[in-house]
């Protein structure tokens, strides 16, 4: 949704490949598929991760990695604000891990 999005709708439409990265299934998929009908742009993917866990942050860059031939662009876009405190399985404080950390870790790793 919001800014995200609209990158994502941009980049299609100049008929680039395309991996929306999201936490939902669902709102991922519904993404995808509102983005493939207005570009007409079928290479519009759905590939999950969650930013706030780095294990899921490392599963995804190697997925791309290993799937991808070369990567362009990488808007990190992910984030929240006004959650309490808490703190994820890894021990890391939430909102922290998904607005930095997460993208930092992906950003990294995505670099080769």
């Amino acid at each position: 949704a919001g800014i995200g999005k609209c990158v994502a709708l941009d980049l299609a439409r100049r008929n680039a490949r395309t991996i929306l990265a999201c936490r939902s299934r669902e709102r991922g998929q519904a993404a995808v598929e509102e983005i493939r009908a207005a570009t007409g742009n079928p290479a519009v993917l759905l590939r999950l991760v969650d930013t706030s866990s780095m294990a899921s942050v490392r599963a995804f860059a190697q997925a791309v990695l290993q799937e991808e031939k070369r990567l362009d662009v990488l808007v990190n876009n992910a984030g929240l604000t006004g959650l309490p405190f808490t703190i994820t399985p890894e021990g890391l404080e939430k909102t922290f891990a998904t607005n930095y950390l997460g993208p930092f870790l992906l950003t990294n790793l995505l670099l080769g």
